[in-house]
């Protein structure tokens, strides 16, 4: 027997209805014609989804779990989502909750090369949490973003992102950010490079392999990437391709399909490739609710299949004031995400960023 992957949906319908949309479901997300016209007994039997189950969870919604053959995916991260999504999107009352993905899959994809233990290594933090800084805003030509950066490193912070909005503008071309953000962490830690800079990757595929050539010739050693801007098999590609180099996924575009944030983020990302993960922490810009923040930070550390850990970053309009409140809720294997309530301080950026870096600190060590 081939081996199958288990994808759940969510599917608001009649209960005397669910059955039939079910199997509609299952054809529609292998084969895409009537079963009847299907004369091949291989795929007949191995090819056309298999409803598994159908649970009630409340009046008109049901958890409906249908097997999909792996064979159908190849090697392909777009033709994986494809299958387990792709016409069915397109349908408003149906949500894809949660996949489970064969052995052979996950191995295939193989999941962070560095993960939450790498990134501590890194910055000199074997155990308490992480911190972060974005660069913006948008429209700051790369000299004003580097005194940013020279700030935040002197402060303390980990990792200094770009804003994800950040690309290759003419007022911020990617090289010359670049180029000025590292000469000012280099002029911070001539000694040790502690703080690392975390440049945003953008266009098409032949454009982000030329940017993180540029930036492993920097000495930068991590980059972000927006998975579903870039596209899912684009984003794999430059995580094999780059084997010392770790990936930030940032969470733009994701909420556009209905897909979990636990699946789509926590696991498939992961699964993809991500060393961190950054999403919507609940109570600031967005409306992820607690259970969905806690889900997905747990997709994204748990051992599932052997992969390593990825560092959930909750983000999204977060201030200093809730430092504690998230360390209890996510404990100490995150990475705290803070930017517009720091840079509000404008000419007291250092001394806001350093005491967010020492609340983190005093967590973690008492």
């Amino acid at each position: 027997m081939q081996p199958r992957l288990q994808a759940t949906y969510l599917v608001r319908c009649d209960a005397r209805a669910i059955e039939e949309r079910a199997r509609a479901i299952a054809v529609e997300q292998s084969v895409e014609m009537p079963v009847s016209a299907i004369a091949d007994d291989f795929v007949r039997s191995e090819i056309v989804g298999r409803v598994e189950t159908i649970t009630e969870k409340q009046d008109q919604l049901f958890e409906v779990r249908i097997s999909l053959s792996a064979e159908t995916i190849g090697d392909d991260p777009g033709q994986l989502i494809n299958m387990l999504f792709g016409n069915t999107s397109l349908h408003e009352d149906v949500v894809l909750s949660d996949v489970a993905l064969p052995k052979e899959l996950i191995e295939n994809f193989g999941g962070p090369r560095h993960g939450l233990h790498e990134l501590r290594r890194r910055v000199g933090a074997p155990a308490r949490a992480l911190t972060c800084s974005p660069l913006k805003p948008q429209g700051l030509p790369p000299m004003q973003l580097a005194e940013l950066a020279k700030d935040f490193a002197q402060a303390g912070i980990d990792y200094i992102k770009d804003d994800h909005g950040l690309a290759d503008q003419a007022y911020s071309p990617f090289a010359a950010r670049l180029e000025a953000v590292t000469l000012a962490l280099d002029s911070v830690q001539r000694q040790s490079r502690t703080t690392r800079y975390v440049p945003s990757l953008s266009g098409d595929l032949d454009t982000m392999r030329a940017q993180i050539a540029m930036a492993k010739d920097a000495g930068v050693d991590i980059v972000m990437v927006a998975p579903m801007i870039a596209g899912l098999a684009n984003f794999h590609r430059l995580v094999r391709e780059n084997p010392t180099v770790a990936f930030v996924a940032h969470p733009t575009m994701a909420g556009a399909a209905r897909i979990s944030p636990p699946l789509l983020l926590g696991k498939l990302f992961r699964i993809l490739g991500a060393d961190a993960v950054i999403f919507p922490n609940y109570g600031g810009r967005f409306g992820y609710s607690p259970d969905t923040c806690r889900a997905l930070a747990h997709a994204a550390l748990d051992r599932r299949a052997g992969l390593r850990p990825a560092v959930p970053v909750p983000a999204g309009g977060m201030t200093t004031d809730r430092v504690r409140e998230m360390l209890d809720f996510y404990g100490a294997d995150v990475m705290l995400l803070i930017g517009g309530a720091l840079l509000e301080a404008r000419e007291r950026l250092r001394d806001a960023t350093s005491a967010f870096v020492a609340e983190v600190h005093r967590y973690s060590y008492g």
